[in-house]
């Protein structure tokens, strides 16, 4: 029997691929041959996604609203207690991980090695505000209290987001006002979700509209690096420029 293919929004299909046909996210850097580095979130290219709104797979713009991530269980665990208890459920732990539209992370949640499973161990060190994500740490699992079930991660939208760049750490983002918990035990869990959405845009789902991902988001480094100085250098001048008026 022929498996049948997994469901993929049209943006992230129109993404360059690896040599394996997989899709190669907008944060992911390519390595002095022009390959990819799963492994590694590039900070210059998260930052070009921070600040100019961009969903961190598909390197699109994201429309005024909800934003999503993948989460691990224990955000999982405690996001679901607020929301049970009626208070107001945050993501007050800072992540170096961007958001991005809720099909993209759909699909990330089950294509992304690091997502997938709870088993799996993160692949770099991270600094953030300050603290330290070590590589080699599981995303881990935990139980329900009510069901009884694994629970391995989410697929969460928020209503905001900001963010914060510290030379020589990652970018860091914290959520507020959560619209949307969608647990799971495996990442595959949510693929007969992402298969309704793309189902609803119509078989097959049309080409991707609007503003494609920009070149300096796809597969040359030096201009995802120089997009990135070009942000820092102008954020630099507006605060000489506001200093000088104060």
């Amino acid at each position: 029997m022929t498996p049948r293919p997994s469901p993929i929004p049209p943006a992230i299909a129109a993404l360059p691929r690896d040599p394996r046909g997989y899709p190669i996210p907008a944060i992911t850097p390519r390595d002095a041959e022009g390959s990819p580095t799963f492994a590694i979130t590039g900070t210059a290219r998260t930052l070009v996604c921070a600040v100019e709104r961009r969903c961190s797979i598909c390197g699109t713009p994201m429309a005024p609203g909800p934003v999503y991530r993948v989460i691990a269980a224990a955000e999982t665990e405690a996001l679901a207690a607020a929301q049970a208890a009626g208070r107001t459920a945050t993501n007050k732990a800072p992540s170096p991980e961007p958001p991005g539209h809720r099909e993209c992370m759909l699909f990330a949640a089950f294509t992304c090695p690091f997502l997938a499973r709870p088993n799996a161990r993160r692949g770099q060190d991270a600094h953030v505000f300050g603290e330290s994500l070590t590589r080699g740490t599981a995303r881990g699992s935990a139980t329900d209290d009510h069901s009884g079930t694994q629970i391995g991660g989410a697929v969460a939208g928020f209503a905001d987001f900001e963010f914060r760049y510290t030379p020589g750490e990652q970018v860091a983002f914290l959520f507020t006002g959560l619209t949307e918990l969608r647990p799971h035990h495996l990442g595959a869990d949510q693929i007969p979700e992402l298969t309704a959405v793309l189902a609803a845009l119509g078989e097959p789902p049309p080409a991707p509209t609007g503003e494609p991902c920009p070149p300096y988001l796809l597969d040359d480094e030096s201009a995802a690096e120089a997009r990135a100085r070009e942000i820092l250098e102008a954020a630099m001048a507006r605060q000489r420029g506001g200093g000088a008026g104060g």
